[in-house]
């Protein structure tokens, strides 16, 4: 059964809905890539790492995500100048979701943006568990089990629904890209080589900083 989803900020100045949610209709992994953690570190929000520096994530098709507060709070950053579209709330940093170029019909969302909202219910009983772990390599301590071998069931999946929203045209009303222009909707930062080189050592197996 679907069901449409609350997505909120910490602070509810921005808000939103993820349509027709459901364990068939989404992805859901947990991902220890260090870009992932050095985008938390960066926000100041590594508080929602797990102790592996694991970012818990919800893949969806972006036709599902739209936002009806807040949308002058968006913005976003990128890692390096080719790296993800890092959208998150302005007003108190809360992530909304990572995304490739527009080309590429999915958006990445870290389950915190589920749990603030005043409907929001256990991310498992939404979305099912996660299907899997990926980057292990990059994990804190000790690697979580499977998180390190290739997960061929997971890119599988992850293949299958990509294929499906670009056929269907799930990319569009797309929630952070322009349809007509192709361009990003909100202000997008990239950060310099000195910035990003400075997130490395709180990332991975042994960070400066927990």
């Amino acid at each position: 059964m679907t069901r449409d989803v609350e997505l909120q900020c910490r602070c509810g100045k921005v808000h939103g809905w993820l349509r027709d949610a459901s364990p068939s209709t989404v992805n859901h992994a947990i991902c220890y890539c260090d870009d992932c953690q050095a985008f938390l570190h960066h926000l100041g929000r590594a508080d929602l790492l797990d102790e592996h520096g694991g970012s818990d994530i919800v893949q969806v098709a972006p036709a599902m995500v739209s936002f009806d507060r807040g949308s002058d709070l968006i913005t976003a950053v990128r890692l390096t100048p080719k790296a993800l579209y890092r959208w998150y709330a302005t007003c108190c940093k809360t992530p909304l979701g990572n995304t490739p170029t527009p080309k590429l019909p999915v958006l990445g969302i870290v389950t915190e943006l589920f749990q603030k909202a005043p409907s929001a219910r256990p991310s498992d009983e939404v979305f099912g568990p996660p299907a899997g772990r990926i980057y292990g390599q990059f994990a804190v301590g000790e690697p979580p089990p499977g998180s390190v071998k290739l997960n061929v069931r997971l890119i599988a999946t992850m293949i299958r629904k990509l294929l499906g929203w670009k056929l269907r045209g799930k990319g569009w009303p797309h929630p952070f890209f322009d349809r007509a222009s192709g361009d990003p909707k909100y202000p997008v930062t990239v950060l310099s080589t000195a910035e990003r080189e400075a997130l490395r050592p709180l990332c991975g197996p042994r960070p400066a900083r927990a």
